[in-house]
């Protein structure tokens, strides 16, 4: 995987994206952007492209107001989605979208899965090798990171290896011999990121945590649990499925469920703004608006500067 790119390109944009921490309201504000823009959105969201795994990933479809959107509810609950998988995904859905004249936009928090985009990788399919991976059981967590580390020297970020099954992913994408690079197209992106200030980020998280709740977050893990997703697999697919099923397992009770599970996605949250930071300083530019403020019309004041058109509300 190697990144190319780096500076914001000259040029009329032709894909808009929105990022920001998770409760910031980027979707919303994508979905406003590309309905003056006749847009069309492309999540970049690793939760989101799971079926019925709704309120827990914070879908909102209802705020898409029939702005039509991509790579959401594409796997089923139970398979492990990976980057190489959206990467695919997008380019399709960044083909099929500007050929039929509309706007690409790109909204969501995952950092691997933005930065993908923005710094052009170049990822190659690699199938499971099962000799390797017996070779890496014996392996400690800091032995198989070690690894990975020699392997792949210019790995800059490690937010998706805490988990082992990901650790073994990785040093098999990174030790892999052969394969060919997919063909890239000509991508000249407008980044837009939202920001809040860090108190009032904390009470927007700590509200929708309550409001996730309180919409059936708890009822939602028990119907996929029984409709076969095992107990194991919640611990990959987020902090909302992680905590909820522990706390249905027995191992946390419904107050300790919400306070871990509160705090962990504040630290999520810095994480991301931590991610962003890493993605500016490797090259992407991102223009700033105020969550606080109006989001929308600084960012088509920034748009409209950029020759970008876009309809009259």
């Amino acid at each position: 995987m190697t990144g190319t790119g780096g500076s914001e390109a000259p040029g009329t944009p032709n894909l808009l994206v929105i990022l920001g921490a998770t409760a910031s309201g980027k979707t919303r504000l994508g979905v406003q952007l590309a309905g003056r823009l006749e847009g069309e959105i492309i999540s970049a969201d690793s939760r989101q492209v799971y079926r019925g795994m709704d309120i827990g990933t914070g879908k909102d479809l209802h705020e898409y107001q029939g702005v039509p959107y991509h790579l959401i509810d594409v796997a089923p609950p139970g398979h492990e989605f990976n980057l190489f998988q959206f990467q695919r995904l997008f380019l399709d859905a960044f083909s099929d979208i500007s050929l039929r004249d509309r706007l690409p936009v790109l909204v969501g928090g995952s950092g691997m899965y933005l930065d993908c985009v923005l710094r052009g990788y170049r990822l190659i399919e690699v199938p499971e090798n099962p000799a390797l991976r017996q070779e890496l059981a014996p392996l400690s967590m800091p032995e198989l990171a070690d690894r990975l580390a020699r392997a792949n020297p210019r790995l800059h970020n490690s937010t998706d290896l805490t988990e082992r099954s990901r650790l073994l992913r990785a040093i098999e994408i990174a030790e892999y011999q052969g394969g060919g690079e997919e063909p890239w197209p000509e991508i000249t992106p407008c980044t837009i990121g939202i920001r809040w200030d860090r108190a009032q980020l904390r009470e927007r998280i700590t509200k929708r945590l309550r409001e996730r709740l309180e919409a059936g977050m708890i009822e939602e893990v028990q119907r996929l649990h029984a409709a076969g997703t095992g107990w194991d697999k919640f611990e990959f697919y987020g902090l909302e499925y992680r905590y909820v099923a522990r706390y249905l397992k027995g191992e946390l009770s419904s107050n300790d469920m919400f306070q871990k599970l509160n705090s962990a996605i504040h630290d999520f949250a810095k994480k991301q703004e931590n991610w962003f930071k890493r993605m500016q300083s490797h090259g992407t530019v991102i223009h700033w608006v105020e969550g606080a403020g109006d989001p929308l019309a600084e960012s088509l004041e920034l748009l409209n500067s950029k020759g970008i058109s876009f309809k009259q509300g």
